[in-house]
């Protein structure tokens, strides 16, 4: 490997190691709390040189999101070959549930945090791609239950939908994450509630198939 590879190798490795200390510090302690002085001292690195990476944390949390993003794109393009628009519906949401159990972190910067207003010209995901895109997968796939008429005659807007059927597990996911450890609330488990879930979205919003 030359000293050029090997460079780009090791700036590589370093913006990842920041990207996954502010992660966990974002969601842990929240974005207001934490300064870029404190990601830097978190994987030791010093203050100053933490901004040849990242001019400033608006632009390291957009860079976070942006990756995670991707990430939760690949894994619910899994369920893009699944013919029945209905049963892909039910997979996604199971898949989306899945990315929460296994990525807290993410899930919370990504859904439960505010991010900063930018443009999108600069990401990388293909928008509508539904093996990249997350939400054009999602839109995508309640527009071709609508137009196989599996869906109730109210719901004729696909972004619509999808965003209901969004919500609904969303709900679960982000009540379980910021209040699980209030003993007042007497907490079932939050994959078996949000399998539940979705199962009540589904069975609420599509027309009952004929015998």
């Amino acid at each position: 490997m030359g000293t050029k590879e090997r460079r780009e190798r090791e700036r590589a490795e370093t913006r990842a190691r920041i990207l996954d200390a502010a992660r966990e510090m974002f969601a842990t302690q929240g974005v207001g709390a934490v300064t870029m002085r404190a990601i830097a001292e978190r994987i030791e690195y010093t203050p100053t040189a933490i901004y040849h990476h990242f001019k400033d944390k608006d632009a390291l949390i957009i860079e976070l999101c942006h990756a995670d993003f991707r990430l939760l794109g690949v894994e619910l393009g899994r369920s893009v070959r699944i013919a029945d628009p209905v049963e892909r519906l039910r997979r996604i949401g199971t898949a989306y549930v899945q990315f929460a159990i296994t990525h807290p972190h993410h899930y919370h910067v990504m859904f439960m945090t505010a991010t900063p207003a930018h443009d999108h010209d600069d990401v990388s995901i293909q928008k509508n791609n539904p093996e990249e895109d997350a939400y054009g997968l999602l839109v995508q796939t309640v527009a071709e239950g609508i137009a196989a008429g599996r869906f109730r005659p109210e719901f004729t807007d696909a972004h619509e939908l999808a965003q209901i059927h969004w919500s609904g597990i969303h709900g679960v996911i982000s009540l379980h994450m910021a209040k699980k450890s209030d003993a007042w609330i007497d907490w079932r488990d939050m994959a078996t509630t949000a399998a539940r879930m979705i199962d009540v979205l589904v069975r609420g919003t599509t027309l009952p198939e004929e015998a």
